[in-house]
């Protein structure tokens, strides 16, 4: 899956340090790996230039449930994966997430979801400045017609590796 990029601003959130060292040390070399000790932290560490959320459901402090609608509510524009311990059961369905990853994770699973997450980033930009592109060519600009023809590779790019979960959070996201 293409549209993942190196460099992405990546929080960690977990109120246990070996699991902040875990995402620290798999997926450092790559990202720019930020860390919060428990959810109060987060919502201190949250910020725009935050793409990808690494979120423990099972915090003492703040749980990562009320991290999640706050980030929601604040209008971030980061997508976030829950990193649990703990069964997905009926209670997560509308939390809004992006991702449910079960603990323990593997390092290429840790970084498998953060490639997938920004893919996701990146399709929605993609189909969003294709429309536009679309509207202006409408309209009959200058060279829209082939901003839209590059524009349709790059979602189609993107997409070549989406699943049916991939497309229910994409759109999602567009409604």
């Amino acid at each position: 899956m293409s549209g993942g990029r190196e460099g992405a601003t990546v929080l960690a959130v977990d109120d246990l340090r070996d699991y902040l060292d875990v995402y620290e040390h798999r997926l450092g070399d790559r990202y720019d790996v930020r860390t919060a000790a428990g959810g109060e932290r987060a919502l201190e560490a949250v910020s725009a230039d935050v793409e990808v959320v690494l979120l423990d459901r099972d915090m003492p402090d703040v749980s990562g449930d009320e991290v999640l609608e706050r980030i929601r509510e604040a209008g971030y524009d980061c997508r976030v994966a829950m990193v649990t311990a703990n069964e997905p059961d009926e209670d997560v369905v509308g939390l809004g997430y992006d991702a449910y990853v079960q603990k323990p994770v593997s390092g290429e699973e840790l970084t498998g979801v953060v490639e997938r997450l920004l893919a996701l980033s990146a399709y929605a930009d993609a189909v969003e400045a294709f429309h536009e592109a679309c509207e202006r060519r409408a309209g009959g600009e200058n060279g829209a017609a082939e901003r839209v023809r590059e524009l349709r590779e790059r979602v189609d790019d993107i997409a070549d590796g989406f699943d049916e979960r991939d497309y229910r959070v994409v759109f999602r996201d567009l409604r």
